[in-house]
Formats: C-alpha cells, structure tokens, sequence
C-alpha cells in the first residue's frame, strides 16, 4: 500500500491505539532503536538487554515485497537498530495493494519482531535493517531494565518479567503495551497504554513481548 503509516486494526483499544499510532508514526522514539534514553539497555531489544547480541546471518534483506513460502518462510523474525521510525514493515493476504488485503503493519524505531504466519501471501519491509531469524529455543540473559525507545523486546530473552517503573512522560507521549504474540493484531495485546509522568507495569512471565515506545527508561522494582 505504499503509505508508511501505522493503520488501527480495529477500535478494541480506541483512544489508547491511535495513541500508538501517533508514537510509531513519528520518529518520536515509537520502537525505538537509538537507545538515546541512556537506560543502559542497547536499541536492540536483544544487544545489552540480552547480554551481548551474536552475530546471525541475515534471514533477507529490509526493502522489499516477498511471498511467503517462496522467499520467506513463515516464523519469528527481528530487526533491529532501525531510527526515526522509517522502517516501515507489513503483512498482507494478497499481492493487490488494497487496504483489505492488510493483516498488519507497523512503522519502527529501534527492535521489532514479526510474526510471518502461513496464510500470509506478502510480507513487505521498507527501510528496515536486514531481518533476522528467531529461535523460538533461545535463551537469553535477560535485563533488569530497558531504554523506554527500545521497541519491543521479548520477556524472559531481552527483559526479565516483573514490576517496572518508568518517570518523566508528558504529553501522553509513552506508550507501552504487553503482548501475547509478535503477530500485531488486536488480539495480540495483552494490555496497553499512553502514558504522563510516571507509568507502572507488571510484566507476566506468560507475555511473550514488551513494546515501549517514546518513554522515560523503565527499571525493575520488584
């Protein structure tokens, strides 16, 4: 579709969604990559915050249309590193173009993962960082703290589950969201909001993702 704007999948979450949407859209620190809070905690949601990124071979490239089962396989991917929310990335159901065809999108700063599902027939990814690969197996060395800029980042991989404070938000401009899957459909949202002042989120260890876009940096208090 061409347009590198987020669009709302449904009014399930109203006011908090289009909240989203503002943070992803502007380069405003939506899934953050600069890592410029100086919470420690890398842009990658799995560099510091994963205790010392690997080197993976790239699964394919960040600009591109690729049909799922010929140049994309369906699973888990991640890229990373991405600023000013550029990256823009899609799943669709058809190759038409058309607004129906849409499952899900979004725009990135920082670390994204996505789910590419085997129904899916495009996958579209456009000033994106290379994709990577996920083991759904992998361990991790998870952080007790994360840069409030730092896109998403998986639980108990990137980010240890638990209570976490973060300070300094205005202007409703921190938003966060606790996520089931990497699929980013409505019924993937756990929980979510747009944030003033000081926000205060309890991560389960059954959530399978944390998004933080645009807040102060989060630190675990118990």
């Amino acid at each position: 579709m061409g347009m590198k704007a987020k669009i709302t999948l449904g009014a399930v979450v109203g006011i908090v969604v289009i909240g989203a949407v503002s943070a992803n859209a502007g380069g405003d620190g939506s899934d953050s990559g600069s890592g410029t809070s100086g919470s420690g905690t890398t842009s990658a949601a799995g560099e510091k915050a994963g205790g010392g990124k690997t080197e993976k071979k790239a699964a394919f490239e960040g600009d591109g249309d690729f049909q799922v089962g010929a140049d994309v396989k369906p699973g888990t991917y991640r890229t990373s590193g991405n600023s000013d929310g550029m990256c823009y990335w899609e799943r669709a159901k058809d190759s038409s173009g058309e607004m129906d065809s849409l499952l899900a999108n979004d725009n990135v700063t920082g670390t994204a993962y996505v789910t590419v599902k085997a129904g899916d027939k495009i996958f579209k990814s456009s000033d994106c960082n290379d994709w990577e690969a996920v083991d759904p197996k992998a361990a991790g060395s998870p952080a007790a703290k994360a840069s409030g800029d730092g896109g998403m980042f998986a639980v108990g991989v990137d980010l240890a589950p638990g209570t976490y404070r973060s300070t300094g938000n205005s202007d409703d401009s921190c938003y966060w969201e606790r996520d089931k899957d990497a699929e980013h459909g409505i019924d993937s949202i756990i929980a979510n909001g747009n944030v003033s002042g000081t926000a205060v989120v309890t991560i389960a260890s059954s959530d399978a993702y944390f998004k933080t876009n645009g807040c102060g940096d989060w630190k675990k208090t118990g």
